[in-house]
């Protein structure tokens, strides 16, 4: 249909331009091919001369998992006296050196700033009289118009061009324009240009998940490609200049509820020494307006805040019941790392049918030594009524009442010992870097014969033992290990097996995690990266639909689903960890450092770290590295180093004790 329109257009051009009246229906279809050929060179040759074609040297082959690449890339000249910018991903390399091509000149350049919300990096070379790029206005854009990404990374004097539309606008929360053109490496930095010439925005690869200089490359040749509006690029201009980063601005609150369009910005949590704290906003809050827009729904408040930097000054109005609250904050460029408070327990673990216990509070079934709950005189099979004046009734009632103090913080804790109730007031402490040495597996009644055989009759029964399972929407398979005691009752961890380059390590897999599967309701989930070589980032939203496969089919608890990886595997596992918050709660993996910035500790989704690593492993000062990084992060991190051991996969006693580990990833 647009195809259809943009032809009626040309047949318009073309008729009044005839000295003639000619009607649509004489003018062939290679004349109208011809024409639409025409428009689109015209469209190119005046956005061509401020294109410049940008050559890197040295740095990094890989950032993560994402080949970085060494060809040339493309830049748009935004001055006449010599700014260039470009995607921030054609440097994540941290090239030693960077020449522009410009016609036949070739300049070196050097990098002035990045803006790392749009992913946008600012070159400058010593030149005069160049053509800036003329920006289209962005309240003329239209979802369906004309757009050409264009490059300049061949050796042809002529652009490398990609024909298609403007998809959506506003996307990645309100930063950038959506195109169905093929955008790739071979485009990013270079510009969107509409049919007249003029520059819709900048190419990037994006994502509303990811915030790293390589996030969104997955969708490389996808159909779906993003581009920053140069409009914003020059508001942002004379900031870059100055030769400081742009950072996004961040306020310090989470939300309550997962569904941010259909559910009020009610705020949920409010950030230690944040801004939000600062203006004086608590809790309960319901953002109404966001300088001077009104809000009703989460999502807007995120596409308010999405193009905002750190330094901005935005007005916040909230409602407190009867209330109207006023709010000036200056956004921050980061927050303090948030850390997750420790009580010491492990909370009992009930049947699905047993609907939140039928005793008061929640039983405890491990306690930690030397925990705040262990001072307190708190034991195993105790009972926790009450945190700080508020009844709890079940596991994760107490542990987002926990997780809402810092360590060191006062709670009032009432619990029952032996019948009788008991009150407490304790000082909480930080989550323990080491893995007890002993806890008990919590037994998981087997059905009886004559209930296993009925349920192992249905034809929708689930599958046990090892199975393999094809995902034909991913032209993908995986591998699983059920118990082959499970019992839909009761609710089970998962480990996710992330293979290294090379090998699935399926038997030695088996062999090793079988009985520890049964022992401590562990389903086994392996999926395959579709080259046994190794996975590629595209790869994981395959892994997170496996799991999302298996949770239809099983019971599974959603505090105990983690990432194993070894090696290379392990560095995918972190990945997968980071893009898919909400679904994984511990990582833990043997040889492998993260070779990325993480992203920072969220309170809504809280991850736990255990890492293994042999003694004379090649890798093993990255991976202390790591540790060392992800505690400056205030992430629970757990170390520890097998004496003597070099690139292998960990031993049977820390295998024991990656499954302690996994027991223990809902302790509060």
């Amino acid at each position: 249909m647009i195809r259809r329109c943009f032809t009626l257009a040309l047949l318009l051009v073309a008729c009044t331009l005839s000295d003639r009246a000619a009607s649509a229906q004489q003018i062939s279809q290679a004349q109208l091919e011809a024409l639409e050929e025409r428009a689109v060179r015209e469209a190119a040759a005046l956005a061509g001369p401020s294109i410049a074609r940008i050559q890197t040297v040295g740095g990094l082959d890989r950032v993560g998992r994402v080949l970085t690449g060494t060809g040339p890339t493309t830049g748009v000249v935004v001055s006449t006296d010599g700014y260039i910018i470009s995607s921030a991903f054609n440097f994540a390399s941290q090239p030693a050196s960077v020449l522009v091509m410009l016609g036949e000149v070739r300049y070196p350049a050097k990098v002035v700033a990045t803006d790392r919300s749009k992913m946008l990096t600012l070159l400058k070379i010593d030149a005069h009289d160049l053509v800036p790029a003329k920006a289209a206005p962005k309240n003329a854009m239209r979802v369906g118009q004309w757009a050409i990404a264009m490059g300049r990374t061949y050796d042809s004097p002529l652009p490398n061009l990609s024909l298609g539309i403007v998809s959506q606008l506003n996307r990645i929360w309100g930063k950038a324009i959506q195109t169905d053109c093929k955008v790739s490496p071979a485009n990013y930095g270079g510009p969107l240009v509409d049919i007249e010439g003029k520059v819709l925005g900048v190419l990037v690869p994006l994502s509303s998940r990811g915030t790293g200089q390589t996030a969104g490359v997955e969708w490389y040749d996808s159909g779906i490609g993003f581009a920053i509006p140069l409009e914003d690029v020059y508001a942002a201009l004379d900031r870059l200049k100055t030769g400081k980063d742009l950072l996004p601005g961040l306020v310090g609150i989470t939300f309550k509820g997962r569904d941010m369009y259909g559910i009020k910005p009610v705020i949920d949590r409010v950030r230690y020494n944040s801004p939000a704290e600062e203006a004086g906003f608590k809790p309960g809050d319901e953002i109404v307006e966001v300088d001077g827009k009104p809000v009703v729904r989460q999502a807007q408040v995120r596409h308010a805040l999405g193009g905002k930097y750190s330094e901005d000054k935005i007005v916040v109005v909230v409602k407190r019941g009867e209330k109207t609250i006023r709010g000036e904050l200056t956004l921050a460029a980061k927050l303090p790392p948030y850390e997750p408070a420790f009580l010491g327990v492990l909370p009992a673990r009930l049947s699905n049918d047993d609907s939140g216990d039928k005793q008061a509070g929640v039983g405890v079934r491990y306690v930690y030594s030397e925990s705040p709950a262990a001072k307190a005189g708190i034991a195993t099979f105790d009972r926790v009524l009450s945190f700080n004046g508020t009844p709890v009734n079940d596991a994760a009632t107490l542990r987002d009442l926990v997780s809402r103090l810092l360590p060191k913080a006062k709670a009032k804790l009432v619990f029952q010992h032996n019948g009788q109730d008991k009150t407490v007031e304790l000082a909480l402490a930080s989550m323990p870097t080491d893995v007890p040495e002993e806890i008990r597996s919590v037994p998981i009644p087997i059905l009886n014969d004559d209930n296993n055989d009925e349920e192992k009759k249905k034809d929708d029964a689930p599958k046990t033992g090892r199975f393999n399972q094809r995902m034909e929407a991913h032209d993908h398979s995986y591998w699983a290990y059920v118990p082959e005691t499970y019992n839909p009752g009761y609710s089970y961890a998962v480990m996710v097996w992330i293979h290294p380059s090379g090998d699935t390590m399926e038997a030695e897999m088996v062999g090793e995690w079988k009985i520890l599967c049964e022992q401590r309701g562990i389903i086994l989930l392996a999926p395959k990266s579709k080259n046994v070589g190794g996975w590629k980032p595209d790869e994981a939203q395959f892994v997170n639909d496996a799991i999302e496969e298996l949770k239809a089919d099983y019971s599974i608890d959603p505090n105990r689903v983690f990432l194993h990886g070894f090696s290379k595997g392990g560095g995918f596992a972190f990945d997968v960890a980071f893009k898919f918050r909400d679904q994984f709660r511990g990582i833990c993996v043997a040889e492998a450092p993260l070779r990325k910035t993480p992203p920072e500790n969220n309170p809504d989704n809280p991850l736990q770290f255990h890492l293994i690593c042999g003694s004379k492993a090649s890798l093993y000062p990255q991976v202390r590295k790591t540790v060392t990084g992800l505690k400056r992060l205030k992430y629970p991190v757990s170390f520890t180093t097998i004496p003597d051991l070099a690139d292998e996969y960990p031993p049977p006693p820390q295998i024991d004790e990656i499954a302690r580990w996994a027991d223990c990833l809902d302790r509060i």
